[in-house]
């Protein structure tokens, strides 16, 4: 802040000097103009970081002022200083877009604070981040060893996740190092927690001591809101959305929602869109979908797509769970679909039920494998949240949010897996009907190096999982690896190292969002 160029606008500037001596104790550099004509010509010839401008000054006002300044420098911080507290002129000076607001009397100390918060606001919020998570690093270590379920590995997820945000790529090396490897030790600790636990919670009741599961959140989420005295309830699910990609969501939905559950689910595995979404949609596991349902179930080493027929498995759940419902399922691949969706959103009003999908971050996800551009755009973690932000931001689905705030409704949102970002690859050999996805391998005659990062499943019907044969297993990759084959096998490493990938147990891909809005209009 040393040096930074201040210009102070005031017609009574002469009673001023004390504070602006004040300022230049503290090594700010202060110029002073007694009008608004005069502060915008000093700005026109000067370049300075901050602009202190009085509302009531005679000629020009400084509200006037104020528009011509941010008309040719918008980017320039300005402080209005006035004696009204009247609301058109505050409302008048914010849609201004001001950096703060200061009422009459002001004393030094609250001009140096205006400053500071201006000027050293990305360093004060980096280094109350870092001071932070050095107060909390202890404490979710000693979590590791207190043998958390589900809902406590869930909160130590959370807690890693909001230190990873809050500190972003701007922490210093040594603290990005250390939370890296909490994080890493977390990741290793829950893996292990979830392969010891797994076969038991595929086998329990609901509403046990397992965590809620794919199959059961339609029916406590959405179902249970029908009839609850609302319009209609939408279920949004966005395909590959990870807790923290929603964190970033989050402050786009707030001005229109109230977030009256911001809760998560485990998603079964292999946490692949086959199986998982299918599983949500028939409210039912894998294994007991392709034997009531075969016509609606392809097993992995078929031809044709895995998810054609989640339509029809939702229908299916509705009628077993004897809703005389009105509703309707969309699932948007293309812009121009989610444009249609949002321009006919009345019609849906009409459904006691909407369900609609969103492809894109799982989309986004193989595109950043496959497209160097992508992978540019996103070449971190911190980078990725922000390209899945803006999607949000600017699609037709934050549109469509927009005008469903207008209405007395009930917003599901969440997903079926996350993903997470892979570099330890894992060898493995199959025969040719084995399926290809890199986190998890489901055929007959697999062979690999038994390791602790891997979770295997000889006898799939315990996992209520479908085998395509009498000797069918599946094996589960843990953390960060990923599988790849001896044949061309440094090719393979390099091309997914560092990608976004899906279907194995990490807390990225199994602790997924499951928010619950409702409209504040």
């Amino acid at each position: 802040m040393q040096n930074a160029r201040i210009l102070w606008a005031d017609d009574e500037i002469d009673l001023l000097k004390s504070h602006i001596l004040f300022l230049k104790e503290k090594g700010l550099q202060v110029s002073s103009v007694s009008n608004g004509q005069d502060a915008v010509e000093e700005v026109r010839k000067n370049s300075f970081d901050i602009v202190f401008l009085d509302e009531n000054m005679p000629g020009m006002s400084g509200l006037e002022a104020l528009t011509r300044i941010k008309e040719e420098f918008p980017h320039l911080p300005v402080v209005m200083i006035t004696k009204s507290e009247e609301e058109s002129i505050m409302e008048g000076a914010i849609g201004s877009k001001i950096s703060d607001y200061l009422i009459k009397p002001v004393n030094p100390n609250q001009i140096l604070m205006a400053c500071k918060k201006i000027l050293q606001n990305r360093e004060l919020v980096e280094q109350k981040a870092t001071s932070g998570y050095q107060a909390d690093f202890r404490k979710i270590g000693m979590q590791f060893y207190d043998r958390p379920d589900f809902a406590g590995w869930t909160e130590i997820y959370k807690r890693l996740t909001m230190w990873d945000r809050e500190l972003g790529d701007n922490a210093d090396k040594n603290m990005a190092e250390i939370l890296q490897a909490q994080k890493s030790e977390a990741s290793t600790n829950f893996s292990r927690f979830v392969m010891e636990n797994y076969l038991d919670w595929a086998n329990s009741k609901e509403g046990g001591e397992r965590p809620m599961m794919s199959p059961e959140i339609i029916r406590s989420s959405a179902f249970s809101e029908i009839g609850s005295g609302v319009e209609s309830v939408f279920f949004i699910l966005i395909d590959c959305l990870r807790w923290d990609q929603w964190k970033e969501f989050e402050s786009l939905v707030t001005p229109y929602f109230y977030t009256r559950n911001e809760g998560t689910y485990c998603s079964i595995l292999p946490t692949a869109t086959q199986y998982c979404r299918n599983s949500i949609f028939a409210g039912l596991w894998p294994l007991e979908i392709a034997q009531k349902f075969r016509n609606y179930w392809k097993n992995d080493e078929e031809e044709g797509g895995k998810n054609l027929f989640e339509s029809e498995l939702l229908q299916e759940q509705i009628t077993r769970n004897r809703l005389n419902i009105k509703h309707s399922y969309h699932k948007i691949t293309r812009n121009e679909a989610g444009l249609t969706l949002t321009e006919n959103y009345k019609n849906l009003l009409k459904n006691d039920l909407n369900v609609i999908v969103y492809n894109f971050i799982d989309a986004l996800s193989h595109s950043r494998t496959e497209v160097d551009i992508i992978r540019e755009l996103a070449p971190n973690e911190a980078a990725y949240r922000s390209v899945s932000r803006s999607f949000l931001e600017f699609s037709p689905l934050m549109d469509l949010l927009k005008k469903l705030s207008e209405h007395n409704v009930k917003i599901v949102i969440t997903t079926d897996h996350g993903s997470v970002k892979v570099n330890r690859p894992h060898r493995i050999i199959g025969d040719r009907e084995t399926s290809t996805n890199i986190r998890y391998k489901h055929g007959r005659n697999l062979s690999y190096e038994d390791s602790k990062w891997l979770f295997t499943i000889r006898k799939p019907d315990e996992a209520r999982l479908p085998k395509s044969n009498v000797s069918s297993s599946y094996a589960f990759t843990s953390e960060d690896y990923y599988f790849v084959y001896p044949n061309n096998y440094n090719h393979y490493v390099n091309y997914f190292r560092d990608t976004f990938q899906h279907g194995g147990i990490s807390f990225e891909e199994m602790v997924v969002p499951l928010i619950s809005l409702s409209s504040k209009r």
